[in-house]
């Protein structure tokens, strides 16, 4: 077991799997990655808020508990999945899913 620099700074590969799992849901929740069972992409603004809000309660809950790699990770899935939701929320939004 080694206790390098090198070693401190990779993500524990069960945090990157859970985070690259969220993110990908994300993606397919607000239609830019297709159903993997039936081809076809759809938008399910609740889902997918619902998956922003959670990863953004980890990033909130987890500072200074994350190495600088784990803590990168998460902070770019949570940027990208929030503007990625607000622009898909922008223009399919009906007042009904408000």
């Amino acid at each position: 077991m080694s206790d390098s620099p090198l070693d401190a700074e990779s993500p524990d590969p069960r945090f990157a799997s859970f985070v690259y799992f969220q993110a990908q849901n994300g993606g397919l929740f607000l239609g830019k990655i297709p159903n993997p069972a039936t081809g076809e992409s759809s938008v399910n603004l609740r889902a997918a808020k619902s998956v922003v809000d959670s990863l953004e309660m980890l990033f909130d809950k987890t500072q200074g508990n994350l190495n600088s790699s784990e803590e990168k990770l998460l902070k770019l899935a949570v940027e990208n999945l929030r503007k990625l939701f607000d622009e898909v929320s922008a223009t399919n939004e009906s007042p009904s899913e408000a």
